[in-house]
């Protein structure tokens, strides 16, 4: 039997929806694998957080504590450490975030564990599982097995669907290791607060490129009109125009939204990386030969600066 404990990312109020794609991979391995899936909630005062996720017809470990209300890897791997220990797993997963991406090498590291990050799907035959990966940009798709007795993985949260509401699961409290000297100090956290729904979290997207030049009012009135998020490629962060947390593509944050709106955008392989599992992409650029429109459902060969507002203009009338 090969058990999977399925790490759970949260705000501290609620649980992210990229945990529950996550969780529907972790369902996959273990039926395959004949095991059983836990999950693992971390932080203080996660009671409730810990019960929506058992919601989803899983056992969940809710390690709630004040010495680990903050997710410091070198608190945080420990304890991780101690729940894949306990239940025996074989697996240890979460959803490919900077959270995880921050905690998961150093638990691998502390189970001698190999790790493949990135996950977008599995292969091999029966419970021996390869998984898929992507690289170069998802130019290359590789299948990676891992050897070790333990394996630990990320996986890309828009491609796996999420898992769904069932017969609750029981949540029992997970008693913390000795954390001994933590040498990392929690300082502050920043959060970008807006009014816009989070980008990774959004069901609408609408992302701007160079081809705003800078002039982002489109891309928002847009985004307000739809009750959107706002994204960006990396030539407009690089450029100060936008900041870092919008950045969508293989350097910034994977979306996969249930509509995509991509202005100004032309479609370099770094941010189509980010959002091509998007279920419905629509794309306005000036250019007709514009690679966006390879993977675009609908495409508007124009001026943004004027198809924006038409669009705009169109919706608010409705």
């Amino acid at each position: 039997m090969s058990n999977v404990l399925i790490v759970a990312e949260h705000s501290n109020q609620s649980l992210k929806k990229s945990s529950l794609h996550a969780l529907e991979a972790a369902k996959q391995i273990a039926a395959r694998s004949g095991g059983k899936v836990v999950g693992l909630v971390m932080g203080k005062g996660v009671g409730e957080i810990a019960n929506e996720f058992a919601r989803h017809g899983v056992e969940v470990l809710v390690a709630d504590d004040a010495r680990i209300e903050h997710p410091l890897a070198e608190a945080w791997s420990k304890v991780v450490e101690k729940a894949a220990k306990e239940i025996s797993a074989a697996y240890v997963v979460a959803p490919a975030a900077s959270q995880s991406k921050d905690i998961l090498p150093r638990v691998a590291a502390r189970l001698e564990a190999g790790m493949a990050s990135d996950v977008i799907g599995f292969g091999g035959e029966g419970a021996e599982i390869t998984f898929k990966r992507p690289m170069w940009a998802g130019s290359v798709i590789a299948e990676v097995e891992i050897t070790t007795p333990v394996k630990v993985l990320t996986v890309r949260p828009t491609e796996f669907p999420p898992a769904q509401p069932g017969e609750a699961g029981a949540v029992n409290a997970l008693e913390l290791p000795e954390l001994g000297t933590i040498r990392t100090q929690f300082v502050e956290f920043r959060q970008v607060k807006s009014a816009r729904p989070e980008l990774t979290e959004a069901r609408i997207v609408v992302s701007g490129g160079r081809g705003t030049k800078g002039d982002f009012s489109p891309v928002e009135g847009l985004a307000d009109e739809l009750g959107a998020a706002v994204g960006a490629t990396r030539a407009v962060v690089d450029a100060g125009w936008m900041p870092n947390d919008l950045q969508v593509g293989q350097t910034g944050k994977t979306v996969a939204p249930e509509l995509y709106i991509a202005l100004g955008i032309s479609g370099a392989i770094q941010h189509v990386a980010g959002m091509k599992g998007s279920k419905v992409i629509v794309a306005v650029n000036k250019d007709p030969d514009a690679p966006i429109f390879q993977i675009a459902d609908y495409g508007l060969v124009g001026d943004l600066f004027q198809i924006a507002p038409e669009l705009q203009k169109a919706l608010s009338s409705k």
